[in-house]
Formats: C-alpha cells, structure tokens, sequence
C-alpha cells in the first residue's frame, strides 16, 4: 500500500508568525496517526497543496507516481473541496487498483479525531475489501466517490 499526501486541511497548521493555516511541506499529521499502526504501507509526499489551489499537473503527478508503483492499493490524502475532480480523474485512468481519498474538514492540528477517524476508516475497509475503484473515506463512509458529495453547509460529506 502507498500512501500519497497531498496536503490539504487535513495536514494544515497554524503559522505564529503571520497568523494563517498553512499546508506544511511534511507528513507530520500523517506519520502521527500512523505510529501505532502495524500494516505494511510507504508514504510519500507529493503536492502539499490546498485543493483549492490543485491544478491539472499536480493530478497528472499524482496519478503518474500511481502509475508507475508496483503497489495496486493506495491512500491518497487530499482537500476536501476538489476531491471528487482527482477522483474522477483517476476514475478514468485507472481501473485495475484500489485508490481511495481521505480528507479532513478540520485540520489534524485542530482536531485530531476527524482525521484519525477518516484515515483509520479507510486502513479498515482495505482489509475487508477486495473491489478495485476509487473511493472516498469521509464522515465514517466508504463508499465510491459518485456516492458522497460534501455537503458545504452542513460541513460533512453525505450519501447521494
């Protein structure tokens, strides 16, 4: 299993000097929630952007470092505002692995449960599961990305 960060809020931490959230150039929030953890996984950072700020070369990246991995399972930690975009651009590319998105809508830093949560949900379906697609883990789903849809003013991701 790879897991490939790619900022976020999930990973966002407030900056002293300028009084922002910033997505650090680390795998802090990450390794954090991962150090109890006993399953065979590499890390890899890759964008460290606000999804927001995601553009068509940071998917193709993204996608590329899927590409060329021997791994067919892997956990991509992403902005909850343009997930499903990265989504169903992978959804077109790929068809014969596992890739599942993990976001938060609270930074790690803030509320560390969310996070963990979202990404402990995730490690859990890929031990029972054995369908290939994209999928997202958020709010205590799994479920394909055509399935949850962030519902803005409620502040969560639902069934749709």
């Amino acid at each position: 299993m790879l897991i490939l960060n790619s900022g976020g809020t999930f990973n966002k931490r407030y900056n002293k000097l300028n009084g922002e959230l910033e997505v650090p150039f680390d795998n802090n929030a990450v390794n954090e929630i991962l150090e109890t953890c006993s399953l065979e996984y590499s890390l890899a950072g890759a964008v460290y952007k606000d999804s927001l700020d995601m553009e068509f070369n940071d998917r193709k990246m993204l996608a590329d470092i899927i590409r060329e991995s021997n791994e067919t399972i892997f956990i991509v930690i992403h902005g909850t505002d343009t997930m499903h975009l990265t989504a169903e651009f992978f959804d077109e590319l790929f068809d014969d692995i596992t890739i599942i998105f993990v976001g938060s809508m609270k930074p790690f830093e803030i509320d560390k449960i969310e996070a963990t949560l979202n990404l402990g949900i995730a490690l859990g379906f890929l031990q029972s599961n054995r369908t290939n697609g994209v999928f997202i883990s958020m709010n205590g789903y799994v479920k394909e990305y055509k399935e949850l849809e962030k519902n803005r003013l409620q502040g969560k991701f639902e069934i749709v």
